[in-house]
């Protein structure tokens, strides 16, 4: 069984660039290291100094990209059909990973070493690389697109977390705005952009989405299915999400440079506390569901909305099977 066996590029057939995608990028998990890492053993060339790189913005080669992402149509026409179709090929070709924490490199927010790690070494990467290089992409086409931040659900807090930890894209195509986000991952990934209204259903593979205004900011509620657990062992996993309807992110519209990241970039991949730095992760769609490798847990997910449900098949990888997956 292979981790991204059958995984579609363009949208209703198989290709075997998927493949690559994600075995590429669970190559960069050392063995042994797939537990929770100590921010201890990690090493960033022996430098702790907060990242400052500017995000420079050289050429961006739309082509490369595109052959990437798999898609062979046309993309003069700067409309929602478009927008639609280039987001989800990016979801179903580009893992969401945090595999560079694990292997000692430092993830930077420079568009250029993000388009080369991302595009051109078939790797994937978190919501501060793969939202910045899609709006780079958006924004070489031609759309109007500007970048949000957003502060994640903390179901620990009951609450939103205080910093702006997630980056996303708002796109505007005639006169309607549109939430665009290619890198949240596992069963919270939109597959579509959100069109920015509130208290509208928004039905997708994944589930019914909503975009609520509440004052200055807005939040995006999910309901999702039942979890189906076929693996007994794994019927109370904390990787399965057991809330029918949850609240992932909240957000304002004000304009974010990347400077605005920065400190949130370092402080993901060097906090003690911090998800990222305990947990490896590496998860893509498909056109069933999702694949996701979380620490030793394999999850193959299928959505089955017509039965109401979304069937979980888990396991726990040895390091000596990891190169089959």
């Amino acid at each position: 069984m292979k981790i991204i066996q059958n995984v579609c590029v363009n949208v209703n057939a198989p290709s075997s660039g998927d493949t690559r995608a994600l075995t590429t990028a669970s190559h960069y998990l050392p063995r042994g290291r797939r537990r929770n890492v100590l921010p201890s053993q990690l090493n960033f060339n022996n430098s702790t100094e907060l990242q400052v790189t500017s995000q420079s913005e050289g050429k961006m080669n739309l082509e490369e990209y595109f052959k990437r992402t798999g898609f062979h149509g046309s993309y003069e026409k700067l409309d929602l059909e478009t927008l639609k179709l280039i987001h989800k090929q990016h979801i179903m070709s580009i893992p969401f990973e945090n595999l560079s924490i694990h292997c000692g490199e430092r993830i930077v927010m420079d568009l250029e070493v993000i388009f080369n790690k991302i595009v051109r070494s078939g790797r994937g990467g978190w919501c501060l690389e793969n939202n910045s290089l899609f709006g780079w992409v958006l924004r070489e086409m031609g759309y109007n697109t500007t970048t949000l931040g957003s502060k994640v659900f903390n179901s620990t807090i009951n609450d939103f977390g205080p910093n702006d930890t997630h980056l996303i894209n708002k796109v505007v195509i005639d006169g309607k705005a549109y939430i665009a986000d290619v890198s949240f991952g596992v069963s919270s990934q939109v597959w579509e952009p959100l069109e920015l209204i509130s208290g509208k259903d928004q039905p997708q593979a994944v589930g019914v989405f909503r975009l609520i205004e509440k004052g200055d900011f807005w939040v995006l509620v999910k309901t999702g299915r039942k979890p189906e657990v076929v693996n007994p062992e794994f019927a109370k996993s904390s990787l399965v999400n057991r809330k029918e309807t949850k609240q992932i992110y909240c957000f304002s519209l004000v304009p974010r440079e990347a400077d605005h990241f920065f400190e949130t970039n370092h402080t993901l991949q060097t906090d003690p506390s911090s998800l990222f730095t305990n947990k490896s992760i590496c998860s893509l769609q498909t056109p069933a569901g999702f694949r996701a490798l979380i620490g030793w847990t394999y999850s193959e997910v299928t959505y089955k909305p017509e039965e109401g449900v979304d069937v979980f098949n888990m396991k726990d990888i040895p390091d000596e099977e990891i190169e089959q997956f």
